[in-house]
């Protein structure tokens, strides 16, 4: 049985490999990189595993793209690919000028430990390659769907009154689907929830000690949902990039306006008090996706 622990934020950060080209001798990627408008790598990053009940593991996987005002689209290929195997394992082919955190997750079997190759994620940006391994080390085991110490768990996102809650990463693939035509708005409803252990402290993502008085703890917003685009031939607008809750129970809605006809991938993410990548504890906020088929005007006007 492996010795288990949640992965420290530092750990995270360090956790992004830099290959200066084949057979290059690997650099770890500082604590705080340089943020620039243009011109710097993006990078893939290792958030952690956990053990599904069958047996195999879910590897978490983001990105890092510290330039201000560049983003990229890299569709799956020579760019944008994992290695050994199939090259396409649901990656983001959008990369905002974000950090995101555990933005798709990659099962594998239960005899991976026992592979002699890693798999490996690689992607190419501004004439820089960057790639990162996948590995079932027990220090980076982690608990994406509830704390342990304080039995926290996730957002619960519905995507119709009375469905299937979404909790935690993008495990069940795609979330929802909807259609959408060119530069006319959809409208998508949610409904949302959130789940406390009795140790949690509302107002402050630590756990309550009698120590603290309520007055000198900082209330985070209850609920904050960040809405991106993962996959798409054109862009996407939304109504509110970021929406801002002070409690977690809510009916929301946001507008999703795109500019070309084709399949997109729509990412939203779910943050409670614990603010994003759960403080660096990797618990407990919830990502799902969403599919969106757009069509063209039904005129050649546009109309």
């Amino acid at each position: 049985m492996r010795a288990k622990k949640v992965v420290p934020l530092a750990a995270l950060a360090v956790a992004v490999v830099l290959l200066l080209g084949t057979g290059a001798t690997a650099q770890q990627l500082p604590l705080e990189p340089p943020h620039k408008d243009f011109g710097q790598a993006v990078w893939p990053v290792y958030e952690g595993w956990y053990d599904n009940p069958d047996g195999s593991y879910t590897f978490l996987i983001g990105y890092f793209n510290p330039n201000r005002e560049q983003t990229f689209d890299i569709p799956v290929g020579e760019s944008n690919f994992f290695s050994p195997g199939e090259p396409d394992r649901g990656q983001p082919t959008h990369f905002a000028t974000t950090r995101g955190w555990a933005v798709f997750g990659v099962r594998v079997g239960a005899d991976y430990a026992n592979k002699a190759k890693e798999l490996t994620w690689t992607l190419v940006t501004n004439d820089q390659t960057t790639s990162i391994p996948m590995h079932t080390d027990p220090g980076w085991y982690v608990e994406p769907f509830e704390d342990a110490a304080n039995k926290n768990r996730p957002p619960a996102l519905r995507f119709e009154a009375g469905g299937k809650a979404f909790e935690g990463p993008p495990v069940d693939g795609i979330a929802a689907s909807y259609t959408a035509t060119v530069s006319k708005p959809l409208t998508v409803t949610m409904w949302t929830d959130d789940f406390k252990g009795a140790g949690y402290d509302v107002a402050s993502p630590q756990t309550t000690t009698s120590n603290t008085p309520a007055q000198n703890r900082r209330r985070r917003p209850g609920l904050v949902l960040r809405w991106t685009k993962l996959h798409g031939p054109g862009e996407v607008t939304f109504g509110e990039q970021r929406q801002t809750f002070q409690e977690s129970k809510q009916t929301p809605e946001n507008e999703l306006t795109f500019s070309e006809p084709g399949e997109y991938i729509v990412r939203v993410e779910a943050l409670d008090e614990t603010g994003s990548g759960g403080g660096g504890s990797q618990c407990c906020w919830t990502s799902a996706h969403l599919r969106v088929n757009v069509s063209a005007p039904s005129n050649a006007t546009g109309e």
